[in-house]
């Protein structure tokens, strides 16, 4: 075999390694039961959960508890999946922006659920908020 055989066989082998990897640490998208089943099987990988965060009936985002006086690095709230299950997700690391948080549309948080009751541990929070760029009617 020639040297550029075997130099383009080891490149192969490292990109088929390197797909295997990345492929392995990817997440799936789930509701909080789905979410809460997998914990229950000893599944400890992140999953993602989409849901809006929890109104009163005037449509004010209720049930956050983030006080950066007290602790900077905690905020819990109640996040209602596609679903309508709604459970308490506790994050230490909160969004940079509080405001954004609050206005957002949706929410994605990923992480991984503590057990059946308990509450979702949040390492990560994407929030679609509302365009700015939408067409408004005139």
């Amino acid at each position: 075999m020639k040297k550029s055989h075997i130099f383009g066989l080891v490149i192969i082998a490292v990109m088929i390694s390197i797909l295997v990897v990345t492929a392995g640490d990817a997440s799936q998208y789930v509701n909080f039961s789905e979410a809460y089943s997998l914990a229950a099987d000893g599944n400890t990988s992140k999953v993602h959960v989409i849901g809006e965060l929890q109104k009163d009936n005037n449509g004010n985002v209720i049930g956050i508890d983030y006080n950066p006086a007290k602790d900077p690095n905690y905020l819990a709230f109640t996040l209602v999946d596609d679903k309508n299950v709604a459970r308490k997700v506790v994050c230490y690391s909160p969004p940079a922006s509080m405001r954004d948080f609050e206005k957002s549309e949706k929410v994605v948080v990923i992480g991984r659920a503590k057990g059946e009751g308990q509450e979702f541990l949040a390492s990560e929070i994407l929030m679609k908020c509302p365009s700015k760029y939408e067409e408004t009617q005139l």
